[in-house]
């Protein structure tokens, strides 16, 4: 099978190899607290619990109103002890449930329902009430994603098995232990896009796989035909470059369509879904199980015996030291570094006491060697950045303007097309800070539209009370 792809990327060192032969293992903390965000994902939710609750796993204790909102659930039987604002990924403090877990046991589950004798209606009315939202990072609502507006015409549903990232192996050890499982996730998937048991449509799904992950394909394709989905599924092997995983890339290669600037893939005709996500969604049918647990990668130079762990959502990251991973501790080994999610588009933070999210793919703690943190010297026009970059843009033009305080100039190169994948800044000589500057700039820009649409419904309301008297 020849490996398709897109122009542009990196090739950055993998580190697969530390982690993609260590089974998935549960792992609880050792404190038997979770420290659950009120919102992960859509809207801003509102506690549901107060402290000094009883609460069962699986029981709703955060939700809101509104088609964006995602509910979150308790991922343990236990006690409530706060809410209080704690640090979340991003370094961010956001409102969190700090649950203390008993010994009782307590489930609060969903019905089992068969997901193919539902109607498109029940089957998102069941993602929702799981709090399903995609796991590779995003954590958009997945209820949301899977009814795209009518007039889009969806042909292909795309199941993002990529994982380009580096030193990220859950859904690599995902589809290796489980693959039955994302066949049944995307085929539910693939039924909802379809219109449900009364639909007409005739959506196809694709599983994007790395060739670096080429053996994994033998399962996969076992699994397609045990079911019986030959005719209506299929794995696209694509070739291992950063970051084949963003959508854009991620559509090219498997369809040879485009998403437009500033859409979205279901412009493109496609649907993309994390490989974790699809899995959860068979749980919510199967199992009438939550999202309440998620698989994650523990890895990085600094790190003992890097691991696949699949743990309860909230768990503070460094509660599972040491009894589930050790951190090194001699000279250049130590950890210098340590980033929720991988080291290119993950977020670095200030501690490991921050709380597993149902978007946390991974902790990579790295050593002064991997980090490589240099000065930031003058850029000198050599269009590396440019030559790499796989959305086609300039960024070090991007950032000269931006540094002018030139945003619609910056805008007019393609500042609000960046994806942020970190390939300028990877293969800059002059370690220019590409994507923190591109950030701010994309900051600056929202913060302008939030501000110039409150004067627009403030002078809307002044000439509706105007008119009004």
């Amino acid at each position: 099978m020849r490996a398709k792809t897109f122009k542009g990327g990196i090739h950055p060192k993998e580190y697969k190899e530390l982690s993609n032969q260590c089974p998935i293992t549960p792992a609880f903390p050792a404190s038997k607290t979770v420290t659950i965000p009120v919102t992960m994902g859509g809207a801003p939710n509102q506690p549901l619990v107060k402290v000094g609750d009883e609460v069962a796993k699986g029981q709703i204790i955060a939700s809101g109103e509104g088609f964006m909102n995602c509910p979150v659930h308790s991922s343990v039987s236990g006690k409530v002890k706060k809410i209080q604002n704690c640090l979340i990924t991003g370094n961010g403090m956001a409102p969190c449930i700090i649950i203390e877990a008993d010994d009782a046991g307590r489930e609060t589950l969903l019905p089992v329902l068969n997901p193919f004798e539902t109607t498109k209606e029940q089957a998102l009315a069941r993602i929702k009430e799981a709090g399903i939202v995609g796991m590779g990072g995003a954590s958009f609502p997945a209820h949301v994603k899977l009814n795209p507006p009518a007039d889009k015409i969806i042909d292909y549903v795309l199941i993002n098995a990529a994982e380009c990232e580096p030193y990220l192996t859950c859904d690599e050890r995902t589809m290796l232990e489980q693959p039955a499982k994302v066949i049944d996730g995307l085929a539910i998937v693939m039924h909802i896009i379809n219109g449900g048991k009364d639909g007409q449509g005739h959506a196809k799904g694709i599983i994007v796989l790395e060739d670096n992950k080429e053996y994994i394909l033998p399962a996969l394709e076992n699994e397609i035909a045990a079911a019986g989905y030959s005719d209506k599924m299929s794995v696209c092997l694509v070739k291992t470059k950063y970051p084949q995983g963003a959508e854009k890339f991620i559509v090219s290669a498997a369809t040879g369509r485009e998403i437009p600037s500033a859409k979205l893939p279901a412009d493109a005709g496609c649907v993309i879904c994390n490989v974790g996500s699809v899995c959860s969604i068979s749980d919510a049918f199967r199992l009438g199980m939550p999202l309440v647990e998620r698989s994650l990668t523990i890895s990085g130079g600094a790190v003992e015996k890097p691991v696949n762990l699949r743990v309860p959502v909230g768990t503070i990251v460094s509660d599972l030291m040491p009894s589930c991973f050790t951190l090194k501790s001699e000279g250049a080994s130590e950890p210098v570094k340590i980033i929720s999610g991988g080291p290119m588009m993950g977020f670095a933070m200030a501690s490991a006491d921050f709380p597993v999210a149902k978007g946390t793919s991974g902790v990579t703690f790295l050593t002064e060697k991997e980090t490589f943190l240099e000065e930031e010297s003058q850029c000198i026009s050599c269009g590396s950045c440019v030559a790499k970059c796989a959305m086609r843009l300039s960024p070090a033009l991007i950032v000269r303007e931006l540094k002018a305080g030139n945003i619609e100039k910056a805008k007019s190169f393609g500042l609000m097309d960046c994806i942020e994948c970190g390939c300028c800044a990877f293969v800059c000589p002059a370690k220019v800070n590409l994507i923190q500057r591109i950030r701010l700039g994309k900051g600056i820009v929202r913060q302008k539209m939030a501000e110039e649409k409150a004067k627009a419904a403030a002078k809307a309301a002044a000439e509706k009370a105007e008119g009004g008297k």
